[in-house]
Formats: C-alpha cells, sequence, structure tokens
C-alpha cells in the first residue's frame, strides 16, 4: 500500500512540474523587445534570462524593473503574449518566424 501512494504522489508531483512547462515562442514586442523562450523555459528579454512565474499551467508572468510580460498559451497551444513597460505603454507582442 505504501509503494503505491507513493508512486501516486510521485506521478503527481511529475505532472504538476510537466503542465508548468513554460512553451517554446519567439515574439517581438514594441520597444524593441525580443522575448523568447525554448520548451521549458527559460524565458529571455533580448537574449537575457528572466525570472517567470507559472500562475497556472496556461499562464505565466515576467516582471522586470522596465517590463511586465503575460504569456497564456490558448486552446489550440498557440502563445500570445501582451506587454506593459514603467512608463504606461502596452500592447500585444507579435510572433516571429525563426
Amino acid at each position: 500500500m505504501r509503494k503505491i501512494l507513493l508512486l501516486g504522489t510521485l506521478m503527481m508531483f511529475t505532472g504538476a512540474a510537466h503542465a508548468e512547462a513554460v512553451p517554446l515562442f519567439n515574439v517581438s514586442c514594441p520597444g524593441n523587445l525580443a522575448v523568447s523562450a525554448d520548451q521549458g523555459g527559460p524565458i529571455y528579454i533580448n537574449g537575457k534570462v528572466v525570472k517567470s512565474r507559472a500562475v497556472d499551467d496556461r499562464h505565466f508572468q515576467v516582471k522586470t524593473p522596465e517590463t511586465s510580460l503575460t504569456i497564456s498559451v490558448e486552446d489550440d497551444d498557440s502563445v500570445s503574449v501582451k506587454y506593459s513597460d514603467k512608463h504606461g505603454a502596452s500592447g500585444l507582442c507579435e510572433a516571429v518566424d525563426d
């Protein structure tokens, strides 16, 4: 019984970690911001790694002193990125083809 409980707990944690993985994306935001991530992270702004936070398994946030990003994985698995900066500018970032 103990082995089954341990296995179930391990599967639960493994599933949660996998569900909260940052998706692969590459976008351009106004203000010359290039934002990208490999599958599973990390997230980069202009080539520099930034700290991100999983809100849930389909939403992630990045906050720097200059910029805030909201990353959403849509139902069709596409990614949308919204940004705002410290001056009050905000909008959607556009996908960039590699």
